[in-house]
């Protein structure tokens, strides 16, 4: 018998081995860059805001990399925020 019990409330350290991203990293994400693509949509940001917005936290993330993250879950992090941030430059206005 297992006797170490966890739940969705253990808050023990992520270590980024796992199999995928946890559910709560995972819909925090996607409601995130929904709230973002809604926000342009409403014309509340332009896609050039929301873009500098997403640059931005990828520039903390890798500030903050080395002192908080596992190296591989600091990986996986700033790869989804490149991912968002792509997603919301295929959107940019023609120069």
């Amino acid at each position: 018998m297992d006797d170490h019990i966890s739940n969705d409330n253990d808050i023990s350290p992520v270590d980024g081995t796992g199999p995928g991203p946890d559910a709560h990293g995972q819909a925090a994400m996607l409601l995130v860059e929904s709230l973002i693509h809604s926000l342009i949509a409403r014309s509340v940001i332009s896609v050039v805001d929301a873009v500098e917005i997403v640059e931005t936290a990828m520039e903390i993330n890798l500030e903050i990399a080395e002192l908080t993250f596992p190296p591989e879950a600091g990986r996986r992090s700033l790869a989804m925020l490149e991912a968002i941030s792509t997603s919301l430059q295929k959107d940019l206005p023609a120069e």
